[in-house]
């Protein structure tokens, strides 16, 4: 087994050897009439699985959150809370051998916590804080919402554990509260997080993982008091699909925050090009007909009276050309696709830091291995590729720049810097590039581009880690250094305390502006963290960014 990090790995098995069972030591809260029992360790005390809404089962599925709004039981917060239903697809599979080897570390922290069972009754919170504060502290909060392509996660998973990032905080002398929830996006429940169509739309009931995470702000706002936290300083982190989400928290409501959030962090992810949530009518009509609703005279009311199983064994075998799962207008949380956010819609007024591991699109090209290893070095089999799976609709004169711009050289493509190596097909490393720049770094610099002038906004490019000879600086690498703890985590944490990731002392991360371009990269601890200029493929990610808009998902 490989570790996360070594303090990381310490404070994880001295949570699991010690157990946590209530005793007459438990750390308590009082709620209103309830009091909420959770577990201490040294200098850290979690309280784990807290119910933040009613579970959506029942004629509650595909409907909005609705908060809990009082607690009058005793809770016993020392176990997580179920994760959403989720059946991921086995992408791994189609890793080379060597591929995965790089990847353990990942893949361990990716695991979740043993004897946690999944249910559609998954709307649960953890807090994790330092030891023994009182109610009236007021901690800073960071709120961390997780990836998972919006398929899979859960706030049970290893990395996400937390409390490494409060163990710091506490050296730090700057203590913060760390909250990390469940919200609907696995992969059953993708279907009814993240579902499309007519329907969908005109019932109000779209984008509800979204939804879930602003009931889940709301209910921080509400109860993070009687843990020791400020409900007016907390920042929202997310990775990969957390960031997206976080993204589009920074623009719903017209830029209004009601007061949930102070502050952004943005891993891995900002726009998604997708368009309406009618645009994938198809889908909604796939799942109905699988799950035997095609003749109900209201089918969403059918749905939420189908069977589980059944609605698992639907998602399992939806059409996924274009990733019918993402964040789409849904003219309520989302009002105009994401990608026209940064140049038309109102942000909210929070200071942001976003950014990007070196090379996001080397696992997310793996799937494409078989078909790009019948394309040799072709043109048009590569276009074909691209205008069928990343812009739908781009015609080969439509993509004659992108070619130019991005050759079938494998040591133009990613993983960067690495010749001639890792090309596991003939257009491997070209699509790892395209992929990478399309759906990261385009939408990362140009909402840099229209934001950094009017908010606080910090940039990053990340390798993170140790070069590794078939993966390096994949993406979600960047979390084994912030969940560390790491060079990362110190800066998040100075961050979410004080709204400056700078020390007094140290290299001084400079805000971020259109025209220096100037970024703080973090490396992999042998190379010391330094001031760089992001402009690596400009003309490549200023190029995808134009065809994002052309054509979107």
């Amino acid at each position: 087994m490989v570790a996360l990090l070594p303090s990381a790995v310490l404070l994880l098995l001295s949570w699991t050897v010690h157990g946590a069972g209530l005793s007459h030591t438990s750390p308590s809260v009082q709620l209103g009439h309830a009091t909420v029992f959770g577990a201490r360790n040294g200098s850290v005390e979690r309280f784990l699985g807290i119910p933040y809404a009613e579970p959506p089962v029942g004629d509650l599925r595909l409907r909005l959150p609705r908060i809990i709004q009082s607690y009058n039981e005793t809770l016993n917060a020392t176990t997580y809370g179920h994760p959403c239903l989720q059946q991921a697809a086995d992408t791994l599979a189609e890793f080379p051998p060597e591929v995965l080897q790089a990847l353990e570390p990942l893949l361990v922290a990716s695991s979740a916590t043993a004897d946690v069972t999944e249910s559609e009754d998954c709307l649960y919170l953890n807090i994790v804080r330092p030891a023994n504060i009182s109610a009236d502290t007021k901690l800073p909060v960071v709120f961390w919402i997780y990836g998972g392509s919006f398929t899979d996660g859960s706030n049970a998973m290893l990395a996400y554990n937390g409390t490494a990032i409060v163990h710091r905080s506490i050296q730090l002398n700057n203590p913060v509260i760390y909250v990390a929830l469940n919200y609907r996006s696995a992969f059953a429940l993708n279907v009814f997080g993240f579902l499309g169509g007519k329907e969908v739309k005109e019932a109000g009931v779209g984008n509800l993982g979204l939804h879930d995470q602003r009931t889940a702000l709301r209910w921080v706002n509400k109860f993070i008091r009687p843990f020791g936290g400020d409900p007016s300083k907390v920042t929202i982190w997310g990775e990969s699909a957390g960031a997206l989400s976080v993204f589009l928290h920074l623009y719903t409501n017209s830029g209004d925050t009601e007061g949930l959030f102070r502050a952004a962090i943005m891993n891995s992810g900002s726009s998604v090009p997708t368009r309406d949530i009618t645009e994938v009518q198809g889908t909604y009509d796939f799942v109905v007909n699988q799950v035997g609703c095609s003749n109900a005279t209201d089918t969403l009311a059918c749905l939420r009276s189908a069977p589980a199983d059944s609605l698992l064994d639907a998602a399992k075998t939806v059409p996924n050309d274009n990733t019918p799962f993402l964040p789409r207008v849904d003219g309520s949380f989302v009002t105009m696709p994401p990608m026209y956010l940064p140049s038309r819609g109102k942000i909210a007024d929070v200071a942001i830091i976003a950014g990007d591991v070196k090379d996001e699109g080397t696992l997310f090209a793996f799937p494409g291995l078989n078909y790009t290893s019948t394309c040799s070095a072709d043109d048009d089999e590569f276009t074909s590729y691209i205008s069928r799976f990343l812009l739908p609709g781009a015609t080969p004169a439509d993509l004659r720049t992108l070619l130019e711009v991005y050759p079938s050289d494998p040591a133009a493509g990613s993983p960067f810097d690495t010749g001639d190596a890792n090309a596991f097909s003939p257009q491997y490393k070209r699509l790892a590039a395209v992929f990478g720049d399309w759906f990261f770094y385009g939408p990362r610099r140009l909402f840099l581009e229209k934001v950094s002038a009017k908010r606080t906004v910090y940039n990053f490019p990340c390798p993170t880690m140790r070069s590794h000879p078939h993966a390096p600086q994949f993406h979600a690498s960047d979390l084994l250094n912030a969940f560390g703890p790491g060079d990362m985590t110190d800066y998040f944490v100075r961050f979410v305390h004080d709204l400056n990731p700078n020390g007094p002392t140290g290299v001084q991360w400079p805000r971020y502006n259109a025209s220096a371009r100037l970024t703080l990269q973090f490396n992999d601890g042998d190379v010391p963290i330094n001031i760089t200029v992001d402009n690596e493929r400009l003309s490549g990610t200023e190029e995808l960014t134009s065809l994002a808009l052309r054509f979107p998902l």
